[in-house]
């Protein structure tokens, strides 16, 4: 389906509502084109194109609500999906946590979400692109395996009290996994961006290279505490497990990190190193985000964790509602604040320690603790007076983020990276921690 103007989804969406007999209804579109290929062994095994369309309509009476979805946008469709979310609207019992849809909201400046460049990207350029990776791999007598995709899209909301929203947005993400001939060594690199020429596969193909190589003849040492550096990957599956947590009614009913006895919260408290400050800005350039949440409220900048106080935390308008305060929606992107120094410089500042590539296999151990347990994997290396000395088996960690964040000594010039765990992007430096706890060894590579 063609990218709908803005005009053009007002006036899809002003027919779908036309259609309407509820007491309130919202309609909703997103809609998307791209294409992506897939590697193995130094070959292309998949190469494909995706379009998708999706109409959501809600329609309520009362505090009943029914919700019907569709992809065809004929009139006849469009009037089906409207009587279908009205007859499952009121079969619904009452829902006692409805909140009244919105009415018109100020959304501000468009967000830089869409690159021109982007959404000209077609079939040849993502073969150009993977040809690059795969010339790497063949030069250096590796096994690449890897994934490219990019899509350019629209979103757009509108209601019966005149609530409009519109958006567009492209994005490309590339992940790769390099292997030595006989398995030993293993290397990774991710990245997600919204303008495709920022994306490099060749130089992040070299990246995962040298880890592969690198990573061939590792040792196995004795798992304990050590001082690590993270890479902004690794960094980026611990972090979102705070940013999960950071939810208003999970703290006032006991059950987060955040929770205090007797119904209150660590709103306002210092948690962390007050070197940490993480927050979300739509208008970000490095990492741009949607101007409104899915149930149209505004996306503001709104910072989470300032200098290790939490300041915030999100919710949803029930409970916002219910505690007389301000509703922020959960955040589209989240950045962390870093330091000057590069990758190369955090390992020179290092009398001993270990670098981790990437963690994964994420799990929850205790919810209010936060505690988490993984495994590294693809690229982990021992650091002794400042220079990488060899490679080490990987290990399964038991840690918090929030001890760890308290554990932080040095960070990062930030990048934006992409979580091997939720395929969420992230603006995050790489992180330098004291007494990182490895509780086992690990066989796999």
């Amino acid at each position: 389906m063609a990218i709908l103007t803005q005009e053009q989804a007002k006036a899809l969406l002003t027919k779908v509502l036309k259609y309407s007999k509820a007491d309130e209804c919202e309609v909703n579109i997103d809609s998307s084109d791209g294409g992506n290929i897939r590697y193995a062994r130094n070959s292309v095994n998949t190469s494909g194109g995706v379009s998708s369309t999706s109409l959501v309509v809600s329609s309520a009476f009362g505090k009943k609500m029914g919700i019907a979805t569709i992809n065809e946008l004929d009139d006849v469709s469009l009037e089906k999906v409207v009587r279908r979310s009205e007859e499952l609207a009121q079969l619904a019992p009452e829902n006692p946590e409805y909140m009244s849809i919105l009415g018109p909201q100020k959304y501000g400046p468009d967000s830089p979400t869409f690159s021109p460049v982007s959404a000209k990207v077609g079939p040849k350029e993502r073969a150009d692109a993977v040809a690059q990776s795969l010339n790497v791999a063949k030069a250096a007598k590796l096994q690449a395996a890897g994934f490219l995709e990019n899509s350019t899209g629209f979103s757009a909301m509108m209601n019966s009290k005149g609530l409009f929203a519109y958006n567009t947005n492209t994005d490309v993400a590339f992940n790769i996994t390099m292997r030595t001939e006989d398995g030993k060594g293993s290397g990774y690199a991710t990245r997600g961006y919204n303008d495709f020429s920022k994306l490099s596969t060749k130089a992040d193909t070299e990246v995962a290279a040298q880890k592969a190589r690198a990573s061939a003849t590792a040792r196995a040492i004795e798992p304990g505490k050590y001082t690590v550096i993270l890479e902004p990957t690794a960094v980026a599956v611990m972090l979102e497990n705070i940013m999960y947590s950071l939810d208003d009614r999970q703290a006032d009913e006991g059950r987060s990190f955040l929770s205090k006895p007797g119904g209150k919260t660590r709103l306002g408290e210092q948690l962390v190193d007050e070197r940490v400050n993480i927050y979300s800005d739509p208008w970000n350039n490095e990492l741009p985000g949607r101007t409104w949440a899915g149930d149209g409220r505004p996306q503001e900048k709104v910072n989470w964790i300032e200098k290790g106080v939490v300041k915030n935390l999100s919710s949803s308008r029930y409970w916002a509602a219910k505690k007389g305060a301000k509703a922020i929606p959960s955040p589209d992107g989240v950045i962390m604040d870093g330091g000057t120094k590069t990758l190369a410089e955090l390992i020179k500042g290092t009398e001993k320690g270990i670098l981790v590539t990437r963690l994964w296999y994420i799990r929850s151990v205790d919810p209010q603790t936060l505690l988490l347990t993984g495994l590294t994997r693809d690229g982990t290396f021992y650091i002794e007076n400042g220079e990488i000395k060899f490679p080490v088996k990987n290990f399964r960690f038991n840690e918090s983020p929030v001890i760890m964040l308290n554990n932080l000594e040095e960070m990062g010039i930030p990048e934006r990276t992409v979580s091997a765990e939720s395929n969420q992007n992230y603006l995050l430096p790489p992180l330098k921690i004291r007494d990182f706890t490895f509780t086992s060894l690990s066989d796999a590579v």
